[in-house]
């Protein structure tokens, strides 16, 4: 009996390779010729990016991506070559394509803002920007996410998709930023004295830029000062140090010139009423 049944079962083994064999065979010859070129032409398109000077991230992903593609039209071919209908194979795959991108919506917009984001460098690593909400440092910038380190230290990771989708200050782009400063004087102190001791102490700081010149400007007339608005360049990496060096050295120099920073102060003028009686 056992004799009997394994005889069929050869049998219906045989048949089988003999009806499909060939198909099979060449199946496994396309898996394996495509496995090698798919893997050599993604390669080939790296390499052309490194040339290019393409930034490592993005070529990166681009060559995975590529290969990835090459895999998944290199399974249609080889169950088309194996006897599989086509038609309803590549319905099935368009079908699972739509689940799996409903399922990852918000991943693929990370994963699309990244590549954006990469392409056309709004920001590098080392700069400082103000994007998603949060303000820091760029650490380093891939597909899903921007790890930002902020000015406390702490480390923000922040979805590509919410950078995208807001305003990105960049503050290193040109190299160079402005301060600017709001100060008050007494209303019976000299203007131009204290606008010449500004000006001194422009011209006394290395770190100050000669152009775009600084300026001093009468900003307005408020109830306990006048207040003077004074602006300046610097290099983005002396922006901090140059800005409160300098307003330290502004509140020594008016002292120095008799110039007062007044407190908020009100007069009062309390009118009497002289009251009639009987």
């Amino acid at each position: 009996m056992f004799d009997h049944l394994l005889q069929l079962s050869l049998d219906d083994l045989s048949a089988l390779l003999k009806q499909h064999g060939p198909k099979w065979l060449g199946a496994l010859i396309v898996l394996l010729i495509g496995m090698w070129l798919s893997a050599r032409l993604a390669n080939l398109l790296q390499r052309a990016m490194q040339r290019a000077q393409v930034d490592p991230t993005l070529s990166g992903f681009l060559r995975n991506l590529m290969y990835g593609v090459l895999l998944i039209v290199l399974a249609v071919m080889v169950l088309q070559t194996a006897g599989v209908p086509g038609a309803p194979l590549l319905a099935a795959l368009g079908a699972g394509g739509i689940a799996i991108g409903l399922a990852l919506q918000g991943s693929l917009s990370n994963l699309a803002w990244g590549v954006l984001l990469i392409i056309f460098r709004p920001f590098r690593v080392g700069d400082f920007i103000r994007a998603g909400g949060v303000e820091g440092s760029v650490e380093s910038i891939n597909l899903m996410h921007t790890q930002l380190v902020m000015s406390d230290n702490r480390e923000a990771v922040v979805p590509n998709a919410k950078i995208g989708g807001d305003a990105i200050i960049n503050f290193n782009r040109r190299g160079t930023r402005r301060f600017e400063l709001r100060v008050g004087i007494g209303y019976g102190d000299d203007i131009g004295k204290a606008i010449a001791v500004a000006n001194r102490l422009f011209e006394a700081d290395a770190r100050i830029l000669k152009d775009p010149a600084p300026t001093v400007w009468t900003d307005s007339l408020g109830d306990s000062a006048v207040y003077l608005l004074l602006r300046a360049y610097t290099r983005t990496t002396d922006f901090w140090p140059a800005q409160t060096d300098f307003l330290r050295a502004l509140k020594e120099g008016f002292d120095a010139a008799g110039i007062s920073i007044p407190y908020p102060q009100r007069d009062v003028h309390i009118v009497g009423k002289s009251v009639a009686h009987e």
